[in-house]
């Protein structure tokens, strides 16, 4: 069994201006997120891609209890937690951990790195004392003399490894990383990337890394699912997908990625026009008003997930 198992998950925010909407006759609300199924085995790392405003942040929100869901199941270690209780989430909330996006702006500038590294463990009831600072800040490669510091004396890199103690302090079965990687130098990128593959391989923890760092994704995990408009359009094996995208919105993506090799050739896929708006979605296929292939019935019929072994797409002309 899989540590995490998502199926159908369907998270929905209300309109703005719902008053209005209501006087049109249309609906109170959207989904942000529309029947996203994925899994994550222990000790696995799943990278989650797309662009802005697609439902990736959404996704990991909801996993960790800060949004309900509004149908769908979060299963993790076998148990159900879309409906979970105020206690059972004080106790699954030791198990999942969640690394914010802004490395800064997620530490309390009024407290230490002590302080701010042993907060889990003070609210959980656990012993929170000098040595244990120490050790999460060795377990992240910083010397023992950082705990008196305080968040504006940080680079953004130790501030990353800052974060990354704090989420690991209750040493969680499931870490999810929105974004690790932003607003760092290419070198630091390195680095951190570098801790959280040795913290996974000496702990065992399962990682969900959140991006739009494609050469990360490719380096780190070992499944990605790309995400277009709240709903996944392919998911695999993260080696497969980047040699033979099935979906032509991933072939896109996986051309505008920056090419290290100066004399690398190969087909440029661009598109065209804006993402829609998941308020009014078009008909059919999400993506046919930019898709370079779409044909009649993309406009009509809404593509079914398709599996293909170990991996799958939603597009009824796939490449």
């Amino acid at each position: 069994m899989s540590l995490l198992e998502v199926t159908d998950l369907r998270v929905r925010y209300a309109r703005q201006g719902r008053l209005r909407a209501a006087l049109r006759g249309e609906a109170h609300d959207f989904e942000a997120v529309s029947g996203v199924s994925f899994s994550i085995e222990a000790g696995q790392t799943l990278g989650l891609v797309g662009e802005s405003g697609s439902g990736k942040s959404t996704i990991a929100r909801t996993l960790i209890g800060l949004k309900a869901p509004a149908s769908g199941s979060i299963v993790f270690d076998g148990e159900e937690v879309a409906s979970a209780s105020a206690r059972d989430w004080a106790r699954l909330r030791r198990e999942m951990s969640m690394m914010w996006q802004d490395p800064v702006g997620s530490l309390s500038p009024r407290l230490t790195v002590r302080s701010l590294i042993t907060e889990p463990l003070r609210i959980h009831g656990q012993k929170a004392d000098r040595n244990e600072a120490e050790r999460l800040l060795s377990l992240v490669g910083l010397p023992g003399e950082y705990a008196a510091r305080y968040p504006h004396q940080l680079s953004g890199g130790q501030a990353r490894r800052v974060g990354v103690a704090r989420a690991l302090a209750l040493d969680p079965r499931l870490l999810i990383a929105d974004e690790p990687t932003a607003g760092l130098d290419m070198s630091v990128q390195g680095e951190v990337l570098n801790l959280l593959n040795e913290v996974q391989q000496r702990t065992g923890v399962a990682i969900l890394v959140i991006t739009h760092n494609l050469n990360l994704v490719r380096h780190v995990t070992d499944r990605m699912a790309i995400m277009y408009l709240g709903r996944f359009v392919e998911e695999g094996p993260t080696g497969r997908i980047f040699e033979h995208p099935r979906h032509p919105y991933t072939k896109a993506l996986l051309c505008a990625n920056p090419e290290p090799d100066p004399d690398a050739r190969g087909e440029r896929v661009e598109l065209s026009g804006e993402v829609p708006s998941p308020v009014n979605r078009p008909s059919g296929c999400d993506f046919h008003p930019r898709c370079p292939w779409a044909r009649d019935a993309c406009k009509v019929n809404e593509p079914d997930w398709q599996t293909e072994g170990d991996r799958g797409h939603r597009c009824m002309f796939p490449l």
